[in-house]
């Protein structure tokens, strides 16, 4: 029995042991880090908030009672110190571009009278007939237009001149054939064929040219030139694809 009542007496001990070594919980009322009261806080905030409105507040003025005397004073008021405001940038800003430019700029402002009328001379008067009617009249514009249909002139179509230059004609001969160049429908001999045919084609400025001479010199049968060395009837390269999409239409 004794050594039950001693071990009871022994778990009392370290269950207060345990209870001593717990951190002690601050009070609810107090606020958590906190020594003064939640009330205690927000009294002294409405009192910090109320000193700062109190200092800042803009004064009373006349429009604060809503009367229409109050209202027309508080109005004229702040016209006048706007007016004020704008007068004094706008006098700053014509000061400095005076300065620059030397010319004295224009402000605009509703208060500046109103610009002169200019009549600009040249400037077309057809839509005001007092203006017309003073310039001319209607014999004068009746005169003009007889001037005019006396001047006209109708000219009748013409044939076209006929044609003088002598030679092949390789617009006809170009639509008279359909092979594509490169295609050999004519024997050719010869030694060094490549070497003659640029020496040969280098002589013209332009290929019509030079087939007009290869047809003339007996082309395209004969190549005595050497100016057509694939034998298919075309000089220098000759392409005569774009006659043949004129005449195709």
């Amino acid at each position: 029995m004794a050594m039950m009542f001693r071990r009871g007496a022994f778990s009392l001990l370290a269950v207060a042991g345990l209870a001593a070594c717990q951190p002690a919980i601050p009070d609810s009322a107090a606020g958590v880090g906190f020594e003064d009261s939640f009330a205690q806080q927000q009294r002294a905030r409405d009192a910090a908030l109320a000193a700062s409105q109190s200092q800042t507040a803009a004064p009373a003025t006349p429009f604060d009672d809503g009367s229409p005397e109050a209202t027309a004073a508080e109005t004229a008021r702040v016209l006048a110190a706007t007016r004020g405001g704008a007068n004094a940038s706008a006098s700053g800003s014509v000061s400095t571009a005076l300065a620059n430019s030397g010319i004295e700029p224009v402000v605009a402002s509703p208060s500046n009278p109103a610009p002169p009328v200019v009549n600009t001379a040249g400037i077309s008067n057809e839509n005001n007939f007092d203006a017309v009617s003073d310039q001319r009249s209607i014999d004068a514009d009746a005169a003009r237009i007889a001037a005019n249909r006396a001047r006209y002139e109708v000219i009748q179509p013409q044939a076209l001149p006929t044609r003088t230059q002598a030679g092949p004609n390789i617009v006809a001969y170009a639509i008279s054939t359909s092979h594509a160049p490169g295609t050999q429908l004519y024997s050719r001999s010869g030694f060094a064929k490549q070497r003659k045919f640029e020496r040969a084609c280098a002589q013209y400025s332009n290929q019509d040219q030079a087939q007009i001479d290869f047809l003339a010199a007996g082309g395209p049968e004969r190549d005595s030139a050497g100016v057509d060395p694939d034998g298919d009837g075309f000089a220098c390269a000759w392409d005569p694809a774009p006659y043949r999409r004129a005449a195709r239409g």
